[in-house]
């Protein structure tokens, strides 16, 4: 067994197909086959299944999975021991983002980090189920690090610093019937349809959260993957929404409100899986990171 192998396997697995691996590997869909077969006749067993519609992994599939992560991970912690003694960094950094959201300088992260290491490759990824898949893909080793919106306690199996925590306001329509009011309260809203982001992204469940709390139902009419686009349908009339002030670009048409009963705080934070060790270029970017967008400071008790 070679780390080609495994390095083929894991491609499919990510990308549940072999064209898109050899697209990800540069290499044939051919060669990507073969190489799979090959693994599959060493190890006695199928690890996929292959219908026209998809590739997906069988249950020995799930089981080697893991394992072919943790001996990648292993042979690349190796390598990078050796390219530190060199002096030099090489590897690729995978890392999950989030749409809409420009509280990082990402592009002052990623030209500090090609000017000192400009042998380290980073790819950003951003997963339609919002941060809940996103951390999902962590846990997974499909991501090296990510950003993610998580209300609440951090999960235990992640390693997370906070780089932004962010009110957020009520924003209605200025023709809106509570436009001009300045404050409600959680159950004036409840009687309005909502615009917000689908399940299992931060602010969704945020939002959420806080209704349940109060013991108060919401009708969400509208479900927009990429939340800076919901204050165009905010401003249309079609439903109010929680957002942040620097997803705002443009108030014209719009009205802000304040809910008097309960403060809802945007968060948010850089992640790692806590089974992982970072990679050494992986923690040349989250050091970077960390330089230009330390952790703000706790608020005063």
């Amino acid at each position: 067994m070679e780390l080609r192998h495994l390095e083929h396997f894991l491609a499919v697995a990510d990308t549940g197909s072999f064209t898109r691996a050899a697209q990800t590997l540069h290499v044939v869909q051919s060669g990507v086959s073969a190489t799979v077969k090959t693994l599959e006749r060493e190890l006695g067993s199928d690890l996929f299944t292959r219908t026209p519609q998809a590739v997906t992994l069988t249950a020995a599939g799930r089981a080697f999975l893991p394992r072919a992560r943790e001996t990648l991970d292993a042979a690349r912690a190796a390598k990078d021991a050796v390219h530190q003694i060199q002096g030099t960094l090489h590897g690729t950094v995978t890392v999950g983002t989030q749409t809409s959201i420009h509280l990082v300088d990402m592009p002052g992260v990623l030209t500090a980090l090609h000017g000192q290491h400009p042998s380290v490759l980073v790819r950003l990824r951003t997963a339609m189920a919002g941060s809940a898949g996103l951390a999902q893909q962590l846990r997974d080793g499909e991501l090296d690090v990510s950003f993610l919106s998580l209300p609440g306690p951090p999960p235990a199996d992640l390693d997370t610093r906070l780089l932004a925590s962010v009110p957020t306001a009520v924003y209605v329509a200025d023709s809106h019937p509570l436009a001009g009011q300045g404050q409600v309260s959680l159950a004036q809203l409840s009687k309005f349809p909502f615009i917000d982001s689908p399940p299992g992204y931060g602010n969704r469940t945020m939002v959420d959260q806080a209704f349940a709390a109060a013991r108060l139902e919401r009708e969400v009419t509208i479900e927009v993957a990429d939340v800076g686009t919901a204050v165009n349908f905010v401003r249309s009339g079609l439903g109010i929404s929680f957002l942040a002030d620097f997803l705002v670009h443009d108030s014209t048409g719009l009205d802000t409100l304040q809910v008097t009963d309960h403060e809802l705080r945007w968060e948010l934070t850089v992640a790692t899986a806590s089974a992982r060790r970072p990679s050494a270029a992986t923690a040349a970017f989250l050091e970077l990171l960390n330089e230009r967008h330390p952790s703000p400071p706790s608020p005063a008790v």
